[in-house]
């Protein structure tokens, strides 16, 4: 059975937009389109210098991990990750890189720990919830095998191995697309990862850094050159699915379901303060948890699509909890993120 396929944080691309404040963001940059060019050796031996220079630059970190597991000098690109997960505990990506060298080396419990630190710190974190599933059902795999080696006519295990087959065989189809369509990405997705194939079958494709600076550029150059009938159908379409995102929102809030509720805002999402993600979320979980009930109302909702992967939605919405009701206009930015429409950011008229 074909080992399974894990999403590797590309950070060759990502990190310019998490920490596109970094004034050294141009010679990060720089670095990456060296290593775009397959000189991955001059790529990083500019990345350990700047490194060396800026010990406590996140960004930088990451780029010198992705390339040295492009050179599948893994051991040191683990060493690596490692560090940043002891210098930014809170940041879940390089737990999430943690998991996928470590899974390439068979080391499924140390990856599922990894995954588990990375949702610890993220709950929301997508990449990190579908990784986990697949290290489990790697994990069964294995104990199934050892199954049918100690009683080869235990069916029953057979049936059960030949169902987590089934799911690799077909689950990688569409991770490879992913890759491939990863060009035309929006930015904003890193979890929308590049997917990692193990060494044994292709060595050269865990990470691109040729990415790095097209989910930048990528989608202002193809987006105008779509024909306007099939954009027009494709706008009206997207408006359904933007309508409905919204409405599932606006029931997880209503239903008190944190967890759906959170999933509704991308992982670039603009928090209102500048806080972190992480505190964010937390109170965000407070206030929706202290109301012994809430309903959340939306009328006139208004979509108004930028282009084929930007939208705003406005509407007014009507919030009642307990003696506590308001009314306010509010507009959601939203992004689509791998066939989702999720927000990145929330603006509200008072």
């Amino acid at each position: 059975m074909p080992a399974p396929r894990f999403s590797l944080f590309t950070l060759l691309f990502c990190a310019t937009i998490l920490f596109a404040s970094s004034v050294h963001a141009d010679e990060i940059k720089d670095i990456t389109q060296l290593a775009s060019q397959g000189q991955q050796a001059a790529a990083l031996n500019r990345i350990n210098t700047y490194v060396s220079n800026n010990p406590q630059d996140v960004q930088g970190l990451f780029v010198r991990g992705v390339l040295l597991t492009e050179m599948n000098r893994r051991d040191e690109a683990i060493k690596v990750f490692t560090d940043i997960t002891e210098k930014f505990p809170s940041l879940p990506e390089p737990y999430n890189n943690l998991a996928v060298l470590y899974a390439d080396q068979g080391q499924y419990d140390k990856a599922r720990k990894a995954l588990e630190s990375a949702i610890k710190t993220h709950p929301s974190y997508a990449t990190a919830h579908e990784n986990l599933g697949d290290i489990y059902a790697r994990m069964a795999s294995e104990a199934y095998d050892k199954a049918l080696q100690l009683d080869n006519s235990n069916e029953r295990a057979q049936g059960k191995l030949a169902l987590i087959k089934d799911l690799f065989s077909t689950s990688s189809r569409p991770t490879t697309v992913a890759a491939k369509n990863s060009d035309t990405a929006k930015p904003s997705d890193p979890v929308k990862s590049t997917p990692v194939t193990p060494p044994a079958v292709k060595p050269a494709e865990p990470i691109k850094p040729a990415e790095a600076p097209k989910p930048v550029d990528q989608p202002k150059v193809t987006e105008p050159a779509k024909p306007v009938e099939p954009a027009a159908v494709t706008a009206s379409s997207e408006e359904k699915n933007i309508s409905s995102a919204v409405e599932q929102w606006a029931k997880a809030w209503s239903d008190k379901n944190t967890d759906q509720y959170l999933a509704r805002y991308a992982e670039n999402f603009s928090t209102p303060n500048g806080e972190s993600r992480a505190e964010w979320e937390k109170v965000r979980r407070e206030r929706i948890s202290k109301p012994a009930s809430i309903n959340v109302g939306i009328s006139n909702l208004r979509i108004k699509m930028e282009n084929a992967t930007t939208a705003k939605a406005s509407f007014s919405q009507n919030y009642r909890a307990g003696t506590v009701s308001k009314r306010t206009s509010k507009t959601l930015v939203m992004q689509k993120v791998r066939g989702n429409w999720l927000i990145t950011q929330e603006l509200t008229d008072r």
